[in-house]
């Protein structure tokens, strides 16, 4: 995929297209440069498969439409959103050239007051893009798309994230329920559960806790182990997906820092040692002194 064409002057012969994306609908601006205003169209097929080769047929019926060569050059933009990469791999997957565009580097004259449509927005990218076709970068700014893999592994990373918050979440809101009663029993103990369902949990006063409060309590833990359960298991994923090298220097680093905490076991003994030692004598000399 080509990133930075050089300015040479000549404009080349390019059919640019941009997309403007919304669940129900996305509106398809096109541009040769040889119009005064780009050709808009709306495509609304219900299916992912079906919307995508709409776009593919609105290229090929306006590259027939305008006499452009066969080999044109077509290059698709959209803005970067919810729909994610899946567009610009498929359009790259059938030869078409595509960037993904970062929405905060569109330029915006603040002021004035402009409209706000999806038609506009489609003409507003489509000429961007042309013009950073032409080498004029601050036009907007390409994101960077990750491979299919690199992805996956970005959900993995988010995934545990949010199952740990989620682990916090269920602690922090027993923490506070058990508050409005007088118990500061330690929720992410491994054994609440367990002296939750026998009954062993109580009030500042040593009164069982309320049924209610307990079966909210024992619902909490069910979620809170379910998220922990799925938090483990995940880490055994991504540690089983790490590369041979990053494994490597973890187990490098595990071991440093076991090594580390033995040195420094040794040397508090050590001092105390020598500490005991000296205790005896530093008292004499103080009492002879006496």
């Amino acid at each position: 995929m080509r990133t930075d064409q050089a300015y040479t002057g000549i404009e080349e012969r390019v059919l640019a297209v941009s997309l403007e994306l919304a669940a129900a609908k996305w509106k398809v601006a096109l541009h040769d440069g040889h119009r005064e205003q780009p050709a808009v169209h709306t495509v609304a097929q219900p299916q992912a498969s079906a919307r995508l080769q709409a776009v593919l047929d609105l290229i090929e019926q306006h590259k027939e439409k305008w006499s452009l060569p066969a080999g044109v050059r077509v290059v698709v933009s959209y803005e970067a959103g919810q729909d994610g990469f899946w567009i610009c791999r498929a359009l790259q997957a059938r030869g078409i050239e595509c960037y993904v565009i970062d929405p905060a580097s569109i330029p915006v004259e603040r002021h004035k007051r402009r409209a706000k449509t999806d038609r506009l927005d489609a003409i507003k990218l489509v000429i961007n893009l042309r013009a950073w076709l032409r080498g004029e970068r601050d036009r907007m700014h390409v994101v960077h798309v990750p491979s299919s893999q690199d992805e996956a592994s970005r959900h993995l990373m988010r995934d545990r994230g949010q199952l740990q918050k989620e682990v916090l979440q269920h602690c922090d809101r027993m923490r506070k329920l058990l508050a409005t009663l007088g118990c500061w029993d330690e929720v992410d103990h491994k054994h609440f559960a367990g002296r939750l369902a026998r009954d062993e949990v109580k009030c500042h006063d040593g009164a069982p806790l309320p049924p209610e409060m307990r079966e909210r309590l024992l619902r909490e833990c069910e979620r809170l182990a379910l998220a922990q359960q799925q938090l483990a298991a995940l880490e055994k994923t991504r540690q089983a997906s790490l590369p041979a090298p990053a494994r490597q220097r973890r187990d490098d680093l595990v071991l440093r820092r076991a090594q580390f905490e033995v040195q420094q076991g040794e040397f508090v003994s050590r001092t105390l040692r020598t500490i005991s030692r000296t205790s005896p004598r530093t008292s004499r000399d103080a009492a002879g002194m006496r």
